[in-house]
């Protein structure tokens, strides 16, 4: 089964070049399968992350910012991947 995760944060006033570049900065171990990084408006950062594995398993996900980068608590969400059809 494969797994995503889905780490989401908004910066605090003015800083979102900051979160978005210590975002990018973090390493996981292990890898991910893949990896992608977005921004949006209102400076917030969103990563995702692709594993093979169960939906309860152990994996490894992004900390939390430093206090001063962001303007509330993250946001994480796990999604499991569903086969439809080829659709």
């Amino acid at each position: 089964m494969t797994v995503a995760s889905m780490w989401e944060a908004r910066a605090a006033q003015g800083r979102g070049d900051d979160l978005l570049a210590w975002a990018r900065a973090q390493r996981l171990a292990p890898a991910p399968l893949r990896r992608e990084t977005f921004r949006a408006p209102q400076d917030r950062v969103l990563v995702i992350t692709w594993w093979e594995g169960e939906y309860g398993a152990d994996l490894p996900e992004l900390p939390d910012p430093p206090g001063g980068l962001v303007a509330r608590p993250v946001h994480r969400w796990r999604f499991e991947s569903v086969d439809d059809g080829g659709r």
